[in-house]
């Protein structure tokens, strides 16, 4: 299979070169995936799509323009070749555009374990679904499901440059999911648990996701109100993540060059408490977000983008590179926060009160300034312990402030592409009553 793409993609590389591009590159992905979803044991949808896709982006001299297809005939590629470099003339030029210098690019490519050989089959995710749901539907105080759902999907992509760069590789990922409904009328309240995996094998049971979506949707069940005030919140680590995903954003290499993120001036300097590291791991076996290259072709490395709570780099690629007269980094795959000492129990004994957030709700964030207003719902804490639910909650702080107060717990587990412990931040202003 990556051997017939390549071919496609080289072809298409060659005639623009033949017909006046001064340098191309072609990523041609080829996927099926089957995706099922039911609800109370009935089957809602069933879908099953096989796509193979083609994107040529061509150079001439400093302008460039990109065009995507889907039919890989010899002849539309011709036209596919020829529309991009029409297009790419008459296209205004950027200085920092272009392919990868052949030192940039990657070499050597690790087995990174990406494809399972047993994924299940429509049944098989039927009987996956079926199975969560049940569980969930067995965890008293549920009184129905929101859906239950599990998919799959295999997929290669072929990457060829004219910089002499051809690879490819392929990737596979299965999941299940399920949502609870806890309550009746309008003192209902949802949640929900997942599991995803590049191996089938590496999934958590179904009757352990169901369980867990039932229980977290059983506990949220009559959520009452608190006041304004400033405590000390914690995030779950189902939701710490999306810390983690601000500061991706705040880094991002497009956002620095434009001068328009809040960490702009702080390459080198500490943004987080000492001891704390956030690592990215390309090559990690059998996880969601591992390759063996990006999609200009250049080679990741494993590096801590938090290092004793100082920011180390940026993420850029080839063009915010160039822009800042930088070297190409290759953009975010697995991160992590690096787990703490204490569980999260520990970490709130001595919180008089204080909120634990499970769920976030929306989002105002300035990713100039780094405010941050957000609504959240989850556990008020007394006295060190969590007590009731609580909802309709809105939480606000700066972002450079908040990522000086975290704290982790040693509750990391990775189950996505961006992964977090529990996480307390201290000194939030919470909206309630």
């Amino acid at each position: 299979m990556i051997d017939t793409l390549l071919t496609i993609a080289s072809d298409a590389v060659a005639h623009a070169r033949k017909i006046g591009a001064d340098a191309a590159e072609a990523i041609i992905v080829d996927g099926r995936a089957t995706d099922i979803e039911m609800r109370e044991g009935r089957i809602e949808k069933l879908e099953q799509a096989e796509a193979r896709s083609i994107s040529l982006r061509v150079f001439h001299g400093k302008s460039s323009a990109s065009i995507s297809g889907s039919v890989l005939t010899r002849e539309a590629i011709i036209r596919l070749a020829e529309n991009a470099l029409a297009i790419a003339r008459l296209a205004p030029p950027d200085p920092h555009s272009g392919i990868a210098d052949s030192g940039q690019l990657a070499t050597s490519f690790p087995a990174l374990d990406l494809e399972s050989e047993s994924l299940p089959d429509t049944a098989g995710l039927e009987a996956m679904a079926r199975e969560a749901e049940q569980a969930a539907l067995s965890v008293s105080g549920v009184a129905k499901s929101g859906g239950a759902g599990a998919s799959v999907f295999d997929r290669s992509m072929a990457l060829v440059i004219s910089n002499g760069f051809a690879q490819g590789y392929r990737r596979t990922n299965a999941s299940v999911s399920v949502s609870a409904i806890a309550g009746e009328g309008t003192s209902m309240v949802r949640d929900y648990d997942y599991s995803s995996a590049v191996h089938r094998a590496d999934l958590r049971s179904c009757e352990s996701v169901g369980i867990e979506a039932g229980q977290r949707a059983a506990r949220r069940l009559h959520p009452r109100k608190v006041k304004s005030q400033a405590v000390p919140v914690f995030y779950d680590r189902r939701v710490a993540s999306s810390l983690i995903g601000h500061l991706l954003g705040a880094i991002n290499g497009a956002a620095i060059a434009r001068g328009t993120s809040f960490l702009k001036t702080k390459l080198g300097q500490q943004i987080f408490p000492t001891g704390i590291a956030i690592v990215d791991n390309p090559f990690k076996a059998r996880a969601p977000g591992s390759r063996p290259f990006d999609g200009e072709g250049l080679a990741g490395a494993a590096r801590n983008i938090i290092d004793q709570g100082v920011l180390t780099g940026w993420l850029l690629d080839l063009r915010s590179a160039r822009q800042l007269g930088l070297a190409p980094t290759s953009g975010a795959s697995n991160i992590h926060m690096q787990a703490g000492t204490l569980s999260p129990h520990a970490l709130m004994r001595d919180v008089t009160n204080g909120l634990y957030v499970t769920e976030m709700i929306g989002a105002s964030i300035d990713m100039v300034t780094g405010d941050y207003s957000r609504g959240a719902s989850g556990f008020w804490i007394e006295n060190g312990e969590l007590t009731y639910p609580v909802s309709e909650i809105t939480i606000a702080g700066n972002l450079k402030d908040m990522f000086m107060s975290v704290t982790p717990a040693n509750d990391l587990e990775f189950r996505s592409s961006v992964n977090s412990p529990t996480c307390r931040v201290e000194g939030l202003t919470i909206a309630g009553l």
